[in-house]
C-alpha cells in the first residue's frame, strides 16, 4: 500500500511546516511541499491532513507487556497488554519489561508477546530481568541475551533503593553495568542497565558512584520513576548534570492533587529551572504495572494500574499549558528514546525511517496513527485489530 499524507503541519521533531509526507512500505519515501508529490496509476490511500498536526510516533521505554503488580498475591497480577490500547495511546514501540515478579512471569513469555505483538503491529523490545539480582535471561546471561536475541534491548527494571529490591551490593550494579555495556558492544546495541528507583534514603547514590569510581560512562544507565518524589527528582537532575540520562513516569493525572507526587509538568518546570538538558530526558507509561501505596512499615494499602493514556494526556498538557512547545514536547516522548536506546530508524519523520506516525487535531487528541506504514487508526478509528479482539 502506498499511503499519501497531505498538507499536515509537521514536527519532525523540528518544526518543517505544511508538508506532504509519502509512505512507501514502513518507510517515509517522501517529504515535499503540499501538492509537491503526484502519483498516477497506482493504488493510493490518500489522507487529508490540512488541519492536523503530524508527530512521530510516541517510543513508551517502560512497559509492563504481560502485566506487572503482584505485591498484593496473585490475585492483583495486572493484566497483559492489547494491541488496540498501545495504539489509541498514540504509541508506535514499546520496551517490554517483567518489574516485581521474575518468578510467575518469564523471560521467555516477555519474549514471546513483544513477538506477538510486533506481528499485530507493534515495534517491540524487551529488558532482559527484573526487580532482582541475580537477572533472569534466556540464554544464561544478560550479556549473551544481547548478543543473541534480537529484540533484548538491555537489563532491566532492576530495583534499586526499594524495599521490594534484591538489595544489591554496589559490586553487582557495576558487574552488571559492565555486562551490559559489553555485550551492547558486541550485539550492535544500546545495552542499557534500566533502573526502578524506589523511595529508598539511598536514591541514586549506586548510580553517582558507578560514574565516579568506574570506567562505565553514566549513558550506560537510565533510572526510572524519577519524578517519584521531590528529593529523588533532585538528585536525578543532578545525574543529567552529569552526563546522565533519566526517565520520568507519567502519572494519570496531569495535575495530581497528593502532595508526594510530582507530575510530569512539575518535573519539567524543576528540570528549567535548574537547566537540566532536556536532551538528556525521557519520559514512559510504566503501563500495566501496579502501582502499588505502602504505609511507613511496607505494608501494602492501596494499588492502581497504570495506563498508556497517560502519554497523550501529559504530552497535550505540557504544550496546552505552555510549559513546552512542540518540538521539545515531542522529544520527551519519542526522539530522546529513540537515540538513548539507539534505535536509529524511529523518532523522526526523516525520508528513509521508520513510518511511525501520529497525527493529531489541533486540540492535540488523537485521529491517525501509521506504524510502519500500516495504517492503525483513521479518524478516530482503529482499522487494526489484535489477534483475539471482537470483530
Amino acid at each position: 500500500m502506498i499511503t499519501l499524507i497531505r498538507e499536515g503541519l509537521v514536527f519532525a521533531p523540528e518544526p518543517m511546516g505544511k508538508k506532504d509526507i509519502l509512505i512507501l512500505g514502513n518507510k517515509i519515501g517522501a517529504i515535499s511541499e503540499p501538492r509537491g508529490i503526484k502519483i498516477e496509476g497506482i493504488k493510493t490511500q490518500v489522507i487529508d491532513a490540512s488541519e492536523k498536526i503530524i508527530f512521530p510516533g510516541f517510543i513508551d521505554s517502560h512497559v509492563h507487556i504481560l502485566g506487572g503488580g503482584g505485591e498484593g498475591g496473585p490475585a492483583t497480577r495486572a493484566p497483559e497488554m492489547k494491541m488496540e490500547n498501545i495504539i489509541s495511546s498514540g504509541v508506535s514501540t514499546v520496551i517490554g519489561c517483567l518489574g516485581t515478579d521474575g518468578v510467575t512471569r518469564h523471560m521467555e513469555s516477555l519474549l514471546a508477546k513483544a513477538r506477538g505483538l510486533e506481528k499485530e503491529g507493534i515495534s517491540t523490545y524487551i529488558f532482559s530481568g527484573s526487580y532482582a539480582i541475580p537477572v533472569v535471561t534466556i540464554t544464561g546471561s544478560v550479556r549473551s541475551d544481547l548478543i543473541l536475541i534480537d529484540k533484548v534491548i538491555g537489563a532491566g527494571e532492576i530495583a534499586i533503593s526499594d524495599h521490594r529490591s534484591s538489595q544489591p551490593t554496589f559490586e553487582e550494579i557495576a558487574r552488571l553495568a559492565a555486562e551490559c555495556r559489553v555485550g551492547g558492544m558486541l550485539g550492535g546495541k544500546a545495552g542499557v542497565l534500566h533502573c526502578h528507583l524506589g523511595d529508598g534514603p539511598r536514591k541514586l547514590e549506586m548510580l553517582f558512584k558507578l560514574i565516579k569510581e568506574t570506567e562505565i560512562p553514566p549513558t550506560q544507565v537510565i533510572p526510572t520513576h524519577a519524578n517519584r518524589n521531590l528529593g529523588l527528582l533532585e538528585e536525578s537532575i543532578d545525574f543529567t548534570l552529569q552526563g546522565g540520562y533519566i526517565d520520568l513516569t507519567a502519572g494519570a493525572d496531569p495535575e495530581p492533587h497528593d502532595d508526594n507526587e510530582i507530575s510530569i509538568a512539575a518535573a519539567i518546570q524543576l528540570c528549567l529551572g535548574k537547566k537540566a538538558p532536556l536532551a538528556h530526558i525521557t519520559i514512559s507509561s510504566d503501563s500495566n504495572g501496579s502501582m502499588p501505596r505502602f504505609d511507613k512499615t511496607g505494608n501494602l494499602v492501596g494499588l492502581t494500574i497504570a495506563t498508556q493514556e497517560s502519554l497523550l494526556r501529559n504530552f497535550r498538557f505540557l504544550i496546552q499549558k505552555k510549559i513546552l512547545d512542540a518540538e521539545n514536547a515531542i522529544k520527551l516522548f519519542s526522539t530522546n528514546v529513540a537515540c538513548f536506546y539507539r534505535l536509529h530508524q524511529k523518532g523522526e519523520i526523516k525520508v528513509g525511517k521508520d513510518a511511525d506516525l501520529i497525527l493529531l487535531d489541533k486540540d492535540y487528541n488523537l485521529t491517525d496513527s501509521f506504524v510502519m506504514g500500516r495504517t492503525m487508526m483513521i479518524e478516530g478509528k482503529l482499522t487494526a485489530k489484535g489477534t483475539f479482539s471482537p470483530d
